[in-house]
């Protein structure tokens, strides 16, 4: 039977010692014995190879270009053949090619570098069949310059045509087309170009010249409008149309009579490039006719944007010099406006960084807008208006690196640098040598923006290196002081904001007039991220002056621009930056016109809502709010100081002490089990006397463990924790150390979290699911060790509990919860340990869990009165930029020289007219944006002379009378309501007195030096006693300060007293709180008991100023008993609101019955609007007209007639009138 092969008994059997078997010998290892060889004559080779190059470069480029031309003419091709149209291209498709040039024609281009890399390699020019072009070549560049150069001139046409179209039905196409004007002109008319005759009847061409293709200028717009909402769809629609064509059964073919596969998409390509290349010189062009008019409406005395005149002399020595406005007209760009009017359409700057600044922008930078390398390039076509040129960023990065290199400034840091350097080793948004993108495979890696607070995007950088460096940022900010008034200062809101503004500090990057109008703020989600200490400067909601400001509306932006990733990679670098620009453009405008909804979604979920959360929540933590402020101040001294971090100096020492510590800790247990074991099985004598030995030893090490911690000299860099236990210190230092540890891992999930839960509420894009599995897959991975992590730190907690003497004064560490949605919203978490005693009484903010919830709520609180003032100043700003912006409108369309932009121009006006719709809100009413339309009209009727060219009557009659008081507000019963055909103009039959009377300060008023203290009336004429504190006599004394019920209730009685009532006179005054009382259903009895002072029912005057509490306005009533007359007076001109207001009918109901008779029960009553012509452009004047016309009324007149530049006169009067009071004693 045959071996089976392979098996021990098959192998041949050799006598004696065998085979002998030799090792394979090892090969050499090619780094100890490889050298490097110099062939010889390469260096003549390559000296050869370079003149040849440096030859072919200096060859005329007229024969490189005779060259290219007649291997362009032996297709037969037309310009629109050559046409490389790179926009969402398949890279599949049959036709792909990754720039904007004619395929057939490819030129070999090669950088310096590659030359001098590949000269080794080539020895010859070589062409290969597959080589793919980077650069555009000499075809292209002639083809998007005749292009630019045609563009211009089909403005005219365009216009002509939408001027025809626009509003009516479509024309149907003529079997000829010309503009011929003689009838006499050959086939090839020289009274147009082709792309004009085209233009004009409707149709664009897809070249420059000779085009075999138009496409629709409707269907263009159509798609105008889908790229806006969408994104980039060229390849759709081409497939799309060409499929439709197709089955309707034109099929295209090419002159071979074959199918061709993809007749639409290079034409149509180049035809949407182009045709929003013509878009946007044409608005350009109305720009520059808008800004014209703008210019000349801005000095005008008529002007929308009033500037102020300083105090004079007299009143300087009224108004306390703690309230002067330091604030200075000014202006900022037209660009700025146009993007966002709330941000940037304000006429006075300078507002403190300290108290939130002018205005508030945010930065940050994005990866994944990258491009390909080997994408390519195009010819320039496009002028970006919201990416800064590189040169400009480059600049400021060679800057930066410059200043680097020299000495760092002496500066006295408000964090400690330790707490920045820990922040800057979390984030690697702050290294910017970390490489975020391969350079190999991508030119351009990403993007860095610039947006204000309401989201809208201002400016872009491109980022262009492979980490996100400082550079970027820095030159958008820079960038946006060059587009501000001299003294506008900003808060910029940035991941890293920390280490930005120490780098600023440190080096003299900015120029020191920016840096002293600049500050910077982290973002509110990646706040958690920073160690605490640069919280409590850096945490916007922890700064004061920022209100809600959050700045992550660049997360939202990323949002939106998602769509845009796929194709940016595979476009040329051109065609990238004009998606992004043009996507960001249409953002930008959609996001402008929800300003309004914007102002009341902040107003209404941030400012009332949180508020009052937080408000409730100092309530019921029962400490005063004096007291919170001063544990909050007490807290960020303690942990803002140097000796707060200076542990971190010691940390290497200990933790090699603490490391041995552990060894030793784990030879006590080693010897402790092997003498139970040995004991166990009764070991014998050597035995035990070598264990005995180990103890011995181990005794001498641990006293030479506690030397080493004594070398250390703890005690001495930390006098405070001399006498503390060693044992103590060591837990209290471990405890810190993972606490540290715990909370960077706890940070690390925190992003997780939101990664998955982003899409929630359908605020961004849900991630993949490839994606969400390996971001539950590192949750679920780092989980045990989080969670071990927090088990050992209570551990630690609890032994120091144990270990703790009364007597050393260090506040204790609380455990952690184990809970990640608990462990996310604990406080303690972003806190250091206290590793030195207090002195005296430990403090409240540290143990008083009541103290630390409150001190949280007063900070919610603060920033939701800033963010109330801001929303206010931003409701001014788009009534004035609206005034402005109309005005303008309406003196280009009365000018001559724009009749050629007359259409455009009128949807121009269209459109504004309709955003008091979008934008009214309870801080900006309709009638502020009604007022701003009359005057526009009427300016640019006084600078034109001409007739205006709309009539407020075009607007919407019932949405302009739309109330703005919520329905559920409104009575149901319509009888105690004011019926709208009552309210009318004051057309009584007495004769209407107006007082004009100018009251200003007079000089025998006495005015007492302590201007801040607490001033009182004693009870005079029939008034109650009252007082003003401090806060009161700021608001009257500043001239945009808004005044409370306590500065109208109180004035009154001095006018009384200033205009020399008699003591019998004829008025009653109620409070303005009485009409409050009767909103909410006071009782009879409540109503009697506080009016009857006034004595109403034997008066014939009543005098009753209104608050309205949705729009924060005050209005007046002046009730005429005897001729049973309601006057209304409301200084914005709105007759509608009073709805809601007219419940003065029941006063005479709260007076005893015997008086009722003489009363208004029963009879019918006339209403009369004092002025339906608005007095007041601003929002916080509004109290001051009605002490004006309180005053007027009071002199034996119906109105009052005062403007407006006579209110701030009026307003240091009545401060003067408090100041004459005498000061409350203590």
């Amino acid at each position: 039977m045959p071996l089976k092969p392979g098996t021990r008994r098959a192998q041949t059997t050799i006598g004696g010692l065998g085979k002998h078997f030799t090792s394979p010998k090892r090969p050499r290892d090619k780094k100890q014995t490889q050298r490097l060889i110099e062939n010889p004559g390469q260096a003549l080779k390559r000296r050869r190879l370079l003149d040849r190059l440096e030859l072919l470069q200096q060859k005329p480029v007229d024969s490189i270009q005779e060259n290219n031309r007649d291997d362009t003419l032996t297709n037969g091709a037309l310009h629109e053949d050559i046409t490389e149209f790179t926009g969402d291209l398949d890279p599949g498709d049959e036709d792909y090619i990754p720039s904007d040039a004619e395929p057939d024609v490819i030129q070999d281009t090669h950088t310096q570098t590659d030359q001098e890399t590949c000269d080794n390699r080539c020895s010859e020019t070589r062409t290969t069949e597959s080589h793919r072009r980077i650069l555009p070549d000499v075809p292209a560049e002639r083809l998007y310059a005749s292009w630019k150069e045609l563009i211009p001139n089909l403005v005219s046409s365009y216009l002509h045509y939408m001027s025809r179209t626009v509003g009516r039905p479509l024309p149907s196409n003529p079997q000829s087309i010309s503009l011929c004007k003689t009838g006499d002109c050959p086939r090839n008319c020289e009274c147009s170009t082709l792309a004009q005759v085209l233009l004009h009847f409707g149709l664009f061409p897809t070249a420059p010249s000779q085009p075999r293709m138009a496409v629709s200028v409707d269907l263009l717009a159509f798609y105008r409008a889908l790229f806006e909402r969408s994104c980039d769809a060229v390849n759709a629609l081409a497939s799309a149309l060409h499929t439709h064509y197709v089955r309707r059964g034109f099929r295209m073919i090419n002159k071979d009579g074959t199918a061709t596969q993809e007749p639409f998409r290079r034409s149509l390509g180049s035809a949407v490039q182009w045709y929003d290349i013509l878009q946007v010189e044409v608005n350009q062009r109305i720009e520059a006719a808008l800004q014209a008019c703008v210019q000349f409406i801005t000095p005008h005395p008529y002007s929308m944007m009033p500037l102020h005149d300083p105090p004079t002399s007299d009143s300087a020595a009224v108004v306390p010099a703690s309230s002067k406005q330091l604030l200075t007209p000014g202006t900022c760009a037209s660009v700025l406006l146009q993007r966002c009017p709330a941000c940037f359409g304000g006429t006075m700057f300078g507002r403190s960084i300290t108290d939130g600044g002018d205005i508030h922008v945010a930065t940050d930078g994005n990866f994944h807008h990258r491009h390909r390398r080997s994408a390519g390039d195009s010819p320039s076509f496009y002028d970006p208006t919201y990416f800064l040129p590189k040169q400009q960023v480059d600049e400021i990065g060679a800057h930066i690196e410059k200043q680097r290199k020299k000495p760092h400034n002496t500066r006295k840091p408000i964090v400690p640098d330790e707490a920045i350097d820990s922040c800057e080793a979390s984030y690697e948004a702050a290294d910017g040598k970390k490489q975020k993108a391969s350079m190999e495979s991508f030119d351009d890696t990403g993007l860095m923006a610039l947006i204000c607070r309401h989201d809208i995007p201002l400016f872009f950088a491109n980022i262009d290196s492979p980490g996100e460096q400082q550079k970027y940022v820095l030159a958008l900010i820079k960038h946006l002081f060059t587009l501000l008034p001299s003294q506008a200062t900003i808060v910029t809101l940035y991941d890293v904001g920390c280490v930005v503004d120490r780098s600023l500090s440190m080096y003299d990057i900015l120029p020191k007039q920016i840096m002293s109008r600049l500050r910077f703020a982290t973002t509110a989600m990646h706040a958690y991220g920073h160690e605490w200490a640069c919280q409590l400067t850096y945490n916007p909601r922890m700064v004061v002056g920022l209100g809600l400001s959050d700045g992550e509306g660049t997360e939202r932006l990323w949002s939106r621009l998602t769509k845009l990733i796929g194709l940016e990679r595979s476009s040329s670098r051109q065609r990238r930056i004009w998606l992004i620009d043009r996507q960001a453009m249409a953002i930008g405008a959609e996001m402008r016109n929800d300003l309004g909804e914007w102002i009341k979604r902040r107003l209404q979920r941030g400012v009332h809502e949180q508020g009052q959360v937080a408000q409730d929540r100092i309530e019921g933590c029962g400490v005063p709010a004096g007291e919170l402020e001063a544990q909050w101040a007490s807290q960020k001294k303690s942990q803002l100081s140097i000796r707060a971090h200076a542990p971190a100096r010691l940390k290497k020492e200990l933790d090699a002490v603490l490391t041995l510590q552990a060894d030793v800790d784990t030879t006590v247990r080693a010897i402790q089990n092997a003498k139970t074991a040995i004991e166990k099985e009764h070991g014998s004598d050597d035995t035990l006397d070598m264990l005995g030995s180990l103890e011995r030893t181990h005794d001498r090490l641990m006293t030479k463990v506690d030397a080493l911690y004594a070398s250390l000299n703890v005690c001495d860099k930390f006098p405070e924790l001399k006498g503390v236990s060693l044992d103590f210190v060591r837990i209290l230092l471990l405890a810190r150390d993972l606490k540290i540890n715990i909370r960077k891992r706890a940070i690390g999930s925190f992003f997780e979290w939101d990664k998955l839960d982003r899409a929630v509420g359908g605020a961004q894009q849900a991630l993949g699911t490839k994606l969400h599995q390996q971001t539950r897959k590192a949750i679920a991975k780092r989980q045990p060790a989080l969670m071990s992590a927090i088990r050992k730190y209570n551990s630690y907690c609890e032994q120091l509990e144990k270990l703790y003497d009364p007597t050393s004064s260090i506040p204790l560490p609380t455990p952690l919860p184990t809970k990640l949605n608990e462990l996310r919203n604990h406080q303690s978490l972003m806190e250091d340990l206290w590793i030195s005693p207090s002195v005296g009484e430990i403090p409240h903010w540290i143990n008083n869990q009541d103290v630390r919830d409150g001190i949280r709520a007063m900070l919610k609180r603060d920033r939701c009165l800033e963010e109330r003032r801001r929303l206010a100043m931003e409701a001014d700003n788009i009534c004035c930029w609206y005034g402005t912006e109309l005005a303008a409108v309406e003196l280009a369309l009365c000018t001559q020289e724009n009749e050629i932009y007359h259409l455009a121009l009128q949807q121009r006006r269209e459109e504004l007219l309709t955003l008091p719709l979008k934008w009214s809100n309870p801080l900006a009413p309709r009638a502020r944006f009604n007022c701003q339309i009359t005057e526009a009209m009427a300016l640019a009727l006084a600078l034109s002379g001409r007739t205006p060219a709309i009539s407020p009557l075009l607007l919407n009659p019932a949405l302009i009378g739309t109330l703005d008081v919520p329905p559920e507000q409104m009575k149901p019963n319509d009888d105690s309501l004011l019926r709208e055909s009552e309210i009318r103009g004051i057309e009584s039959e007495h004769d209407v007195k107006t007082d004009s009377t100018l009251v200003e300060p007079r000089s025998h008023i006495q005015i007492m030096t302590n201007q801040v203290a607490v001033r009182e009336r004693p009870p005079i004429d029939g008034f109650p006693s009252l007082s003003f504190d401090s806060l009161d006599i700021s608001r009257l004394a500043s001239p945009t300060a808004c005044i409370n019920d306590v500065c109208i209730n109180g004035c009154i009685p001095l006018l009384f007293s200033a205009l020399s009532i008699p003591m019998t006179h004829d008025f009653a005054v109620f409070s303005t709180h009485h009409l409050t009382h009767i909103r909410y259903r006071a009782s009879d009895h409540v109503l009697w008991k506080s009016t009857a002072y006034t004595k109403f029912w034997t008066k014939s005057t009543w005098i009753i100023p209104i608050h309205r509490p949705l729009s924060a306005h005050w209005v007046l009533c002046i009730a005429r008993v005897s001729r049973r007359e309601l006057q209304l007076f409301d200084s914005l001109g709105e007759p509608k609101p009073w709805r809601s207001d007219i419940e003065v009918r029941n006063y005479p109901f709260i007076c005893p019955c015997s008086y009722t008779s003489i009363l208004l029960q029963g009879c019918h009553t006339t209403h009369h609007t004092a002025d339906t012509v608005p007095l007041q452009s601003n929002n916080y004047d509004c109290g001051i007209w009605v002490l004006a016309s309180i005053a007027a009324v009071l002199r034996g007149y119906d109105v009052t007639g005062l403007s407006e530049g006579d209110i701030t006169c009026f307003r240091q009067y009545l401060h003067a009138l408090v100041l004459s009071l005498p000061v409350l004693c203590a």
